[in-house]
Order: C-alpha cells, then sequence, then structure tokens
C-alpha cells in the first residue's frame, strides 16, 4: 500500500486536531488542579483556624473550671447552696402555679354555685352583723377577709360608731386597750418595735 501526499495531509491534519485536543486537555487538567490545589490551600487554613479555636476555648474552660475550683474552695458549701437556690426557685414555681390552679377553681366554684346561694350568704351576713354588735372593738386582718365582708365590716362599723382597726401585720399589735365612753373613748394599741 502506497501512502500518497493526500493522506499524508489528512493524516497531518488528524494528527494537529489530536495535539489540539491533548492540548485542551492539559490546559484543563491544569486549571483543575490549580482549583484544587486552591481549596486545600482554604481547607488548611480553615482547620488551621478551627484548631486555634478549640485550643483558646479549651484554654478559657480549663482556666473556668480553676477559678471555679478557687471559689468553691473559698466559699465552703457553694455546691450545696446552688443546690437549694435552684430547689426553692423550683419551689417558688410550684407554689405560683398551685396558687394560679386553686384561683381558677376558685372561680369555676364561684359560677357554679346554685342560685340558691343568696339565702346562705343572708345568714352568713346576719350572722357577721350579730357578732359585729356584741364587739366593743373589731380588728380587722387585711388578707384574710373577702371583699365583700371587709366591705360590709366597714359599712357596720361606720353605721354603729364602732371602733375599727385593720391590722397589716397581727404580729406587731402588741396590746389593744379600749376605754368606754365614760373613759374618754380613746383606742390605745402598743406596737412592737
Amino acid at each position: 500500500m502506497q501512502v500518497t501526499a493526500d493522506d499524508f495531509d489528512q493524516l497531518l491534519q488528524e494528527h494537529a486536531a489530536l495535539l489540539r485536543a491533548y492540548g485542551a486537555v492539559q490546559v484543563r487538567c491544569t486549571e483543575q488542579l490549580q482549583v484544587q490545589a486552591r481549596e486545600i490551600g482554604r481547607l488548611d487554613a480553615e482547620a488551621m483556624r478551627l484548631r486555634a479555636e478549640l485550643i483558646r476555648r479549651d484554654t478559657a474552660l480549663a482556666w473556668a473550671k480553676e477559678d471555679r475550683a478557687a471559689l468553691e474552695h473559698a466559699i465552703p458549701g457553694l455546691a450545696r447552696r446552688e443546690k437549694l437556690a435552684q430547689h426553692v426557685t423550683a419551689l417558688q414555681a410550684r407554689v405560683r402555679e398551685l396558687s394560679d390552679e386553686l384561683q381558677w377553681r376558685d372561680m369555676r366554684m364561684a359560677l357554679e354555685r346554685p342560685v340558691t346561694q343568696p339565702a346562705a350568704a343572708a345568714d352568713d351576713f346576719a350572722a357577721l352583723e350579730a357578732d359585729l354588735a356584741a364587739a366593743d372593738l373589731v380588728i380587722c386582718q387585711t388578707g384574710c377577709m373577702s371583699h365583700g365582708a371587709y366591705w360590709r365590716v366597714q359599712d357596720h362599723c361606720k353605721r354603729t360608731g364602732k371602733a375599727c382597726v385593720l391590722v397589716e401585720k397581727p404580729d406587731a399589735l402588741h396590746i389593744v386597750r379600749i376605754q368606754r365612753a365614760g373613759e374618754g373613748e380613746a383606742l390605745v394599741a402598743s406596737q412592737q418595735g
């Protein structure tokens, strides 16, 4: 088989096309290697930064542990006090919860009372009036009376002219002495300091 000039030209053209394709592949490979080298450099820098952050955090944690140990050593019973404080906080939350629950229950019970209740309330009011009429002095501890009873007692004291004393802290009231009308109508209360 004899190679002609046309065959040779065609072979040269194919060889040139292959060399161009090979050159393009080399350029793409070089670009990919550069991209990967930059990514590796970025990841190495990030790993270095994260290691430094970890060392900083571990050091700060170690210092905090040392400071806490020194504080616990300086203040005896600190751990027990912290537990007690947490327990007190939990108990206060539970008391608030129970108080709210009790208020809702009282409101529900008030709403669920039968309509025949006014007769019982009238009996309570009559009993209260009788007790107040027999008293020489009315001492009311604030916070221990219902709102309605407070106003009924105040009204009774105004109508009858009885001495009425509101006591916020009953432990502070030490001696109460009433002088009768003939003795000068004075109310004397001695309070503890």
